[in-house]
């Protein structure tokens, strides 16, 4: 992992870019492999979590009783 000693790492406390581990990991997200890639992290981090919870939105709500349609499901019967 010495590699990622020399990649780029947004600081999420002070909203810095640093090389390599400078603060502690619990401050930091990365790694990134450019300057400004780690600049846009917030950004970056935004975009991937919305993409996370709509992946997850449609993992909870496979099949037809999740989309609204007819369902086996004895509690939702109405």
């Amino acid at each position: 992992m010495s590699g990622d000693s020399e990649k780029y790492w947004y600081n999420l406390t002070t909203g810095q870019v640093e090389r390599g581990f400078e603060s502690p990991a619990v401050d930091r997200a990365g790694p990134f492999e450019t300057e400004d890639e780690a600049r846009r992290a917030p950004d970056i981090l935004r975009e991937r979590s919305r993409a996370w919870a709509e992946e997850e939105a449609r993992d909870d709500s496979w099949g037809p009783a999740g989309r609204g349609g007819a369902s086996g499901d004895a509690d939702g019967d109405q």
